[in-house]
């Protein structure tokens, strides 16, 4: 067996050191150095060899292209996320603040695939199998046959793998992982790298599919190395609110799906139950509309969502604030100056806030045209009608322009009952909407005109 030792790596050029410096002695620059493992006596294994086995070169059109098998979990909107379900040799990354409910889905999901006829593994480094299995009954897991396994030393954890051979395995978490090849801490940057490789390694090399959990940080990003996301095939954020019950999975990268998919939970006494519907819990519990309120139709993935945009436009001071939760805040200010120079609406003299209702982040800018809406509804006092949706860009010209799969986002809100719409002209449907009104604009004062009509 090779004795492994420690060594460093600069980032910046690749040089090493025996040991630890402030400075590379290659490049001088500072704090570059991070530890890694070498194999000091050469020729006996590799541990850089290659994650799938050496194949001839062959022409791209050779070669025979076949589809992934997925299996599902059980859970609709967890497999909406994953592009269907789980695949072989797969390997997930997901991250969330802590308390937000990983464990728990990933739990329920194993117990689910486990009962479908799978081998599942629950790694966990955090908890005891106790813990584990107080929480399996209080989700209503009573008879639950998932395998777990309190470990966080690496090679045990790997020795597991190859001796249980499961189908799923599950990682909680990363950050507890340590490897003795490592003189390092657990959650080191240096021990999250090298556990991770040598996981993604075991995946592909066994067919098994492997969930690492992984931490975050304050701003809410996957705590560890950035090399750690480009790792792995996909991964997973879990969004939302603690002292909400709803939770968003939203899917960042995904090399077996799309991307921007999100799949949309509720946190119940029994775990996390998925919503069918998920629409209605960003939408508007008013009885009557009120001003400063307009619903869009927004794309998240492949799913059509409608989201209600709240506006509240008061008196500031000498300093007016504009803040905006859900949606970037540059964008607000950009869409203020189109509303004062092409509409003749001001508000510099005015706070705005505004407000994707459930917790939801909007991204595209084919949210424009009902920020915009919802600002003059609340400056005049004016509600829009009720059954009423906006969706479209808007340039700093004024001119509003089309927003991507318009015709499916018109289908999403008749569906739902809408009733009247402003949309961009080259969104507008070819033939009459039954049950919808649909009003076609190219400008922002065109829609601001046909909001004081309706109003």
């Amino acid at each position: 067996m090779a004795k492994e030792k420690s060594i460093f790596t600069c980032n910046e050029c690749g040089g090493t050191s025996p040991k630890w410096l402030g400075k590379c002695p290659s490049c001088a620059a500072w704090n570059t150095l991070v530890e890694s493992s070498a194999v000091a006596e050469s020729g006996v294994r590799n541990r850089f060899a290659s994650l799938a086995g050496t194949a001839e070169v062959a022409v791209l059109a050779d070669i025979e292209a076949s589809d992934v098998d997925r299996t599902p979990t059980g859970h609709s909107e967890l497999d909406r996320v994953l592009g269907g379900g789980i695949v072989q040799g797969g390997v997930v990354l997901i991250g969330g603040d802590p308390g937000i409910g990983k464990s728990t889905l990933l739990l329920q999901a194993l117990d689910s695939l486990q009962r479908a006829g799978k081998k599942t593994l629950y790694v966990t480094g955090e908890e005891s199998g106790a813990q584990v299995a107080l929480r399996s009954r209080r989700l209503g897991l009573d008879r639950s046959q998932v395998s777990v396994l309190a470990e966080i030393q690496l090679e045990k954890i790997l020795g597991a793998l190859g001796a249980q051979q499961p189908d799923v395995a599950v990682i909680d978490s990363i950050q507890t992982v340590y490897s003795d090849q490592l003189t390092s801490a657990p959650g080191s940057v240096a021990q999250v790298r090298e556990c991770a490789a040598h996981l993604t390694r075991a995946a592909k090399s066994a067919g098994v599919c492997i969930v690492l959990v992984g931490h975050v940080t304050k701003e809410g990003a996957l705590a560890g190395p950035r090399v750690l996301e480009h790792m792995v095939d996909t991964v997973l954020y879990f969004e939302g609110d603690t002292h909400s019950q709803f939770r968003l999975v939203r899917a960042i990268k995904n090399r077996f799906g799309a991307v921007n998919e999100i799949g949309v939970f509720a946190m119940t006494e029994k775990g996390l139950k998925g919503v069918s519907n998920p629409s209605a819990i960003f939408l508007s519990q008013h009885a009557e509309p009120v001003p400063g309120s307009c619903v869009m139709v927004t794309l998240e993935g492949t799913r059509p969502l409608l989201v209600e945009i709240q506006a509240l436009v008061d008196s500031g001071g000498p300093s007016p604030r504009r803040l905006s939760v859900g949606l970037d805040r540059d964008r607000l200010a950009m869409l203020l100056a189109v509303l004062h120079r092409h509409a003749g609406v001001a508000c510099m003299d005015q706070d705005v806030f505004i407000n994707a209702v459930g917790g939801v982040r909007i991204g595209e800018p084919a949210a424009d045209l009902a920020v915009m809406l919802a600002i003059s509804s609340s400056l005049r006092g004016k509600p829009l009608p009720k059954g009423f949706i906006a969706f479209g860009e808007v340039g700093l010209a004024g001119e509003v322009r089309p927003a991507p799969r318009g015709q499916e986002r018109l289908r999403e809100a008749a569906k739902l009952g809408f009733t009247q719409a402003i949309v961009p002209k080259a969104n507008a449907p070819k033939k009459p909407m039954d049950g919808m009104r649909v009003h076609a604009v190219e400008r922002v004062e065109e829609a601001l005109e046909v909001f004081r009509n309706l109003a």
